[in-house]
């Protein structure tokens, strides 16, 4: 069938062509015929919006934003533990800065962006973007576009999004994921009960809103395999022990097919050494559950079971061994279990108030319940619209709950106060178990926090003196306590900037026997000495990169 809008496409750009010859001598016409076929032949099929500028994106053009540690919102209550983060800020800034420090490293991303209901829920440019605007979403996805682009590449390999949407702005946002995760690494679309009762509405009244859910790259995702129910038996028995019959390894259902996934689509070495390919019921191609990698490791191990088909192809399943559980799946609806009231009640009590404190709080079972369906126990989890720290908390519970090792990552702008009073308040409570007032809440969990606000460092300046490389420097701690997940005491963690610095304190053995981490820069020059004394005493180097600030030096020329 002829493609309509491609015969068009290309009957404008062979008539543009007639005209750049025309004027192959006036290069503005050549600039402007240029452009024109630039978007002529610009993406024709997804989303399409009119992009706007934020002035964020605006502040950066002459300014390096920075971290500034708040020393007096740290808190810690086990020096032995990792430490969170809440950065204060505009999330764009954050995110720019945490892919300097947690590129590919983030395991879990929950967000509760603003729903854009033209309710006075979303600002942008300090502006309240109102229904009757008619950019109102071209706004909305030129500010949520530029963020869930930083969000993918923080991704690790097997990371997962979960984001919170209602009608509004959904349909959008599926697309926009589409392109930006992938359409291929789509999981699901979650239907949450959000509301009970409420007041009467106009037409059918909506109870719902939804998290859809995206892997970093779907191939390489594991995780989602449900809850334990209870023992499985293990009848069978091969030359490593009893094992059961488990799920079915060829996938079915939908995305089953060969070209739903082109890379799940190979040969393993069947039970007379012949190839077997993932071959679906009705005889076509299809494509194997698991990677190419697991797979044949569970081949090469004897871990999977060949039945054949009458028509000679194969049916392969898991061997379940050990003392495992059957699991139950989890599914695309979620009850009154994680409903609105819930997080406002939480809340309520954590403030010791009547009062509300904050609109449309997430119930913390919801956030716990997601970060469970990723099944991490030891992983960072992000979240960049952090409102009032439901994730932190529920981050923190989950810990105390099965002895998991998460910690998190919070941003949040201080709109309002919301991320001093409202943000640390609630972390505090929760870690300390103390409320605000003095009252008590509850035994408090071990955990440690430290609190940034995001600066800014002139890229120019008239002072002939002013160097930006000197006050980058200035802040290259927070970067490393953010990466590494550490309070760089001078004792336990040390930071080393300069020659003098390292001879030092490598000359000090009182100082290195507390030591457990040296983070140093690329300036400084180790000999082989120090370094072989360093690794026989157990303390780790850590070299700074380069990468925090390397591209805003190049910029300004002082690299």
């Amino acid at each position: 069938m002829a493609n309509l809008s491609q015969i068009k496409r290309q009957r404008l750009i062979d008539f543009l062509n007639k005209i750049r010859e025309e004027h192959r001598e006036d290069d503005t016409a050549l600039i402007a015929i240029n452009e024109i076929e630039s978007e002529l032949n610009d993406k024709k099929y997804g989303l399409v919006w009119e992009e706007h500028q934020e002035q964020v994106d605006v502040e950066m053009l002459t300014k390096v934003p920075v971290f500034s540690e708040q020393a007096d919102k740290e808190i810690t209550a086990d020096e032995t533990l990792p430490y969170n983060f809440l950065l204060e800020g505009d999330n764009l800034h954050s995110l720019k800065l945490l892919e300097k420090t947690h590129k590919g490293k983030i395991d879990v991303i929950y967000i509760d962006p603003p729903y854009n209901t033209g309710n006075k829920d979303f600002t942008y440019n300090d502006i309240i973007v109102g229904s009757e605007d008619t950019f109102k979403h071209s706004k909305w996805l030129s500010f949520i576009e530029k963020r869930l682009s930083i969000a993918q590449s923080l991704l690790s390999m097997n990371g997962v999004i979960f984001i919170s949407i209602d009608d509004n702005e959904y349909a959008n946002l599926k697309l926009l994921c589409d392109s930006v995760f992938g359409e291929q690494n789509f999981i699901a679309n979650i239907c949450r009960q959000a509301i009970k009762g409420g007041s009467r509405a106009h037409n059918i009244k909506s109870v719902h809103d939804y998290v859809l859910i995206y892997a970093k790259n779907i191939s390489s995702l594991t995780e989602f395999t449900g809850f334990e129910k209870e023992e499985m038996s293990l009848p069978l028995q091969d030359e490593k022990g009893m094992y059961a019959k488990g799920r079915e390894l060829n996938k079915w259902g939908a995305g089953s097919r060969r070209e739903d996934s082109p890379t799940m689509y190979f040969a393993i070495k069947g039970p007379n050494g012949e190839e077997v390919y993932p071959i679906r019921n009705d005889g076509s191609d299809g494509r194997w559950r698991w990677g190419k990698k697991k797979m044949l490791e569970a081949v090469e191990n004897n871990d999977v079971i060949f039945e054949k088909r009458d028509n000679g192809t194969y049916i392969v399943y898991e061997k379940v061994r050990g003392n495992k559980s059957t699991t139950t799946q989890f599914t695309t609806w979620f009850a009154d279990s994680y409903i609105n009231a819930k997080g406002s009640e939480s809340l309520k009590k954590i403030f010791n108030t009547m009062m509300s404190v904050f609109d449309y709080a997430k119930p913390v079972e919801l956030v716990q319940h997601l970060i469970f369906m990723s099944n991490h126990k030891n992983c960072t989890v992000l979240d960049f619209f952090a409102g009032s720290g439901t994730t932190a908390q529920a981050v923190m519970e989950l810990n105390a709950e099965d002895n998991g090792d998460r910690k998190f990552i919070l941003c949040t702008n201080n709109e309002n106060g919301i991320c001093e009073d409202i943000t640390y308040q609630r972390i505090k409570t929760v870690i300390t178990g103390k409320r605000k007032d003095g009252s008590d809440y509850s035994d408090g969990i071990s955990a440690n926090l430290k609190y940034y606000k995001t600066d800014f460092i002139d890229k120019t300046s008239e002072d002939e003196e002013y160097s930006v490389g000197e006050e980058l420097l200035k802040h290259i701690a927070e970067m490393v306590q953010l990466e590494y997940a550490v309070r760089l005491d001078g004792k336990n963690y040390v930071l080393l900037l300069s020659d003098e610095e390292a001879d030092t304190f490598i000359a000090d053995d009182e100082k290195l026997s507390a030591c457990s981490a040296v983070y140093v820069s690329t300036a400084v020059l180790l000999t082989a000495e120090q370094e072989k004394k360093l690794s026989e005493l157990g303390i780790a180097i850590f070299v700074i990169p380069d990468y925090y600030f390397e591209n805003e030096l190049l910029e300004v020329g002082e690299r």
